[in-house]
């Protein structure tokens, strides 16, 4: 993907914290780059990380096409809809399936998958395996 490398320096240039050998695919839509920290040898597909607060994803991620990295939300319960704000970690070897949407505040631990189209709304455990709406654990991922 020669494109990524280009990507990878204006990054670099507005702030984002990038490690070695990421790929990043054209169609990504970053809201904050300078609050954008990428681990080594990870991949982001044409995601949309709307990142009011960090994001930080770790080495051997992958962020699939089209899914989506939420930091901010309001507070329904009052009638000012105040901004609500809280930061996503999502640790090394996590894979997030295309499509898939993570809510604010969330940890994704080491190895953890979340399925096409599921949406995280609780911290996901190591080396689980997450599906629905919202995701519930349904198997442990082995890696062989």
């Amino acid at each position: 993907m020669p494109f990524s490398s280009v990507l990878v320096f204006i990054l670099r240039l507005f702030g984002s914290k990038i490690g070695k050998e990421v790929r990043i695919k054209p169609g990504i839509h970053i809201k904050y780059p300078w609050k954008l920290e990428v681990g080594d040898y990870s991949w982001l597909a044409d995601c949309y990380i709307e990142n009011l607060d960090w994001v930080k994803i770790g080495n051997n991620c992958c962020i699939s096409q089209q899914a989506i990295l939420m930091t901010g939300n309001h507070n329904y319960k009052k009638t000012s809809f105040d901004l609500i704000i809280s930061p996503i970690v999502i640790e090394d070897g996590a894979w997030i399936g295309s499509g898939a949407q993570i809510a604010p505040g969330l940890i994704l631990h080491s190895h953890c998958v979340l399925t096409m189209g599921s949406v995280g709304k609780t911290n996901l455990e190591a080396y689980g395996v997450y599906q629905g709406n919202p995701a519930v654990w349904i198997k442990e991922r082995i890696i062989r």
